[in-house]
């Protein structure tokens, strides 16, 4: 039997709501149920969503300018106190032994050229506390033009100031290295040292044979006959080659010039000692090339007679270093590329 009363059972008065108006009253989320009440939240959330973008957007912005601004101060405090300390860092009047570091190529633009190392030597020598000036000495060589500038800048401020220099060899001085060291009034060196190499060369590469057997023709244009004198790619003549041989021949010659001017009497010369060979430290020695074995400390400590040591190599500062390495790295391999073209003392 059916009861009459029960809601929702055929022949009942009481019968359930249209499916539709019992969702919206009682199963419909409160959030659908208010969008289902307020036309255009679409428009709304995505006004929302479009105004988080842009805020989180500025916030990243902020963030980068803020960042950028740091740097920009840090690298404006580094750069500062790099050039207060080149400025201020060789003003010491206490008597000491000054030291100016001559490593690696010896070259226009390198930490070891006539610029960084003459600027150097003469804070070295203006400054009244400074009892010597000791030429800290690392390099295989390279230009005899910067060695030359070097050399004479040597013999100019011993006169003016009337203090002695020293060379103090660490692993290698060679070529233009050697060069600036015969200036010294005395040379140092470690008994393991590599010392000479008196001798010029110019090197370079000729692709003549390989272009004929590849068939490839080498199109050069020149005004001038000897123009394309050092070009790889085209024969060298044998009026060129004599030519070439010539100037560095005088080149050597005045490197020996300088290293019997440096060396004096001290100097044994043998039919090898302006051959381009080199010797340790102690074959120096014994052939007059080197005075004595010893390292700076002994140098400051028993030659000097001033045991505080001050350094006042010149070096890159830190915007310097940036420049370089941001700036004209393009350019500088280029200059490189041709300057090494040229006579080189290692």
């Amino acid at each position: 039997m059916t009861d009459p009363q029960q809601p929702g059972i055929p022949g009942s008065d009481k019968s359930f709501p249209p499916s539709q108006d019992l969702w919206s009253q009682s199963a419909a989320p409160s959030g659908a149920r208010a969008a289902v009440q307020e036309p255009g939240w679409e428009r709304a959330t995505l006004e929302k969503l479009a105004f988080a973008a842009l805020s989180e957007q500025r916030s990243a912005r902020r963030w980068k300018i803020f960042f950028r601004f740091a740097w920009l101060l840090l690298i404006v405090a580094l750069a500062w106190g790099a050039m207060r300390q080149a400025s201020t860092g060789a003003s010491k009047s206490t008597p000491h032994t000054a030291v100016v570091d001559i490593k690696g190529e010896i070259a226009s633009g390198a930490e070891a050229s006539a610029e960084f190392v003459v600027a150097a030597m003469r804070s070295a020598f203006e400054d009244e506390g400074s009892q010597a000036v000791v030429l800290l000495i690392n390099s295989p060589g390279g230009s005899p033009v910067q060695a030359g500038i070097i050399n004479d800048e040597i013999v100019r401020l011993k006169a003016k100031y009337n203090k002695p220099v020293y060379a103090v060899v660490e692993e290698t001085c060679a070529s233009a290295a050697y060069y600036i060291a015969a200036a010294a009034d005395e040379i140092f060196v470690d008994k393991a040292s590599i010392v000479g190499s008196i001798g010029v060369l110019m090197d370079g590469f000729g692709f003549t044979g390989i272009m004929e057997k590849l068939g490839v023709e080498r199109r050069l244009l020149t005004a001038g006959e000897n123009k394309g004198f050092l070009d790889p790619f085209s024969p060298q003549t044998e009026k060129q080659r004599e030519y070439a041989q010539a100037m560095l021949n005088q080149i050597h010659q005045q490197f020996i010039g300088v290293v019997k001017a440096g060396r004096g009497d001290r100097l044994k010369v043998t039919p090898e000692t302006f051959s381009g060979l080199f010797w340790t430290g102690q074959q120096a020695v014994e052939m007059g090339l080197a005075d004595k074995l010893g390292n700076l400390d002994y140098v400051a400590r028993e030659v000097v007679k001033a045991e505080e040591i001050i350094d006042y190599t010149r070096r890159d500062n830190v915007a310097e270093r940036l420049a370089k390495r941001f700036g004209a790295a393009m350019g500088i391999g280029a200059a490189k590329a041709m300057m090494s073209a040229g006579p080189q003392l290692r």
